[in-house]
């Protein structure tokens, strides 16, 4: 997929820009409305499942040293397998980014653009897709890695800035509504750490593939951390966003930041941030599905198919009826996909593949 070969840094950052557009569509909302009080406590227990989640992926891929799923799908159960692993992944990176797609735009319709349809904006967003993937995929990388710290600061500048308005009784009770609901049925929410999809296909485009397990810990651990941050600014702010959809949620906290008289209404710097980290985040989700197809038929040639790919995305962020429809998808659908086939699938296809390699030598 690219000449050049992606760093540490680079790497880190590619993962953490995925879980942007879910935090500043509904992640936070979605915690709140099902932990209530707990959501916090939700967070960090989830961080810790997932850290040991990677740990494993960790010690699984050591037999199998700078190759991704694709190969180690092939070394399993050949092409067959390595092309239905392949499919799945691509269908999985395709309808995220059409649905973030979706949400996001709409989103945007609601908050700051209500004379606007939806399908201008999503429009202008396939026009900046198209953009970005004829620049190729280190441009893309190269801006992610100087957007995600502004991203970060504008979650800092949330918190603090609205210590203020917080009341931190609502963490109260912090069990929110009971152990069952936070520990058992909160495991849903591992699907928030998407950026783990993106992981196993890494190894062959780092300069330093050694140096994964650390680009895997360090991306789950800022992940949690910016989560917690997100939803500990809601929790703490509205008590009305418990049982409310409101649309980005962030962007309405983000209006009640003022720092003195002459810094007011930092709400439209955020979501001028936001957008380009969302316009990063297609980019690689539509990159990673096109080096994907590429590899399961031995493309040489990617470019149509990055048109191809950008087009599709287009027509299936089109097809939900309307904004509830997609929201409900997101919520009630998407969240088990991302379970399905960014952890059950893929560490399935490493744990087999790590059985297989150990009995094929003790044959030898």
């Amino acid at each position: 997929m690219v000449k050049q070969k992606i760093s540490t840094i680079s790497a880190i950052m590619l993962t953490l820009s995925i879980v942007v557009s879910y935090i500043t569509s509904s992640l936070p909302r979605t915690f709140i409305n099902e932990s209530k009080s707990a959501a916090i406590l939700n967070i960090v227990y989830i961080t810790a499942i997932v850290l040991f989640i990677i740990l494993l992926f960790c010690k699984l891929l050591k037999k199998f040293p700078g190759l991704d799923l694709l190969d180690i799908s092939n070394f399993l159960g050949g092409n067959i397998l390595k092309n239905i692993v392949g499919g799945f992944f691509i269908f999985y990176f395709i309808l995220s980014s059409s649905l973030m797609l979706r949400n996001f735009c709409e989103g945007l319709s609601v908050v700051y653009y209500p004379l606007t349809s939806y399908v201008f904006v999503i429009l202008m967003f396939i026009i900046a897709l198209a953009i970005s993937n004829r620049l190729g995929f280190i441009s893309t990388l190269n801006t992610a890695s100087i957007i995600f710290p502004l991203v970060l600061i504008s979650a800092i500048l949330l918190f603090c800035g609205n210590l203020d308005n917080f009341s931190f009784r609502r963490i109260y009770p912090i069990l929110g509504d009971g152990f069952y609901n936070t520990f058992i049925l909160g495991l849903k929410n591992i699907g928030s750490f998407g950026g783990i999809c993106y992981l196993y296909f890494l190894p062959p485009m780092l300069k330093e593939p050694e140096k994964l397990k650390k680009i895997a810990i360090i991306s789950v651990i800022c992940t949690g951390a910016f989560i917690l941050l997100c939803v500990a600014t809601l929790l703490f702010m509205f008590s009305f966003f418990i049982t409310t959809n409101e649309v980005m949620p962030l962007f309405s906290a983000a209006r009640y930041i003022e720092f003195g008289s002459f810094f007011q209404r930092f709400e439209s710097i955020f979501l001028l941030i936001w957008i380009i980290s969302f316009c990063c985040y297609l980019s690689i989700s539509c990159k990673f599905a096109t080096h994907i197809f590429s590899k399961m038929f031995n493309l040489s040639d990617m470019k149509p198919l990055l048109t191809i790919f950008t087009i599709l995305i287009l027509g299936i962020s089109l097809l939900p009826k309307n904004y509830a429809v997609s929201s409900s998808f997101e919520t009630d659908f998407y969240r088990y996909l991302r379970i399905a086939i960014g952890y059950i699938l893929g560490m399935l296809i490493l744990i087999l593949a790590n059985l297989k390699k150990k009995k094929v030598g003790e044959k030898n």
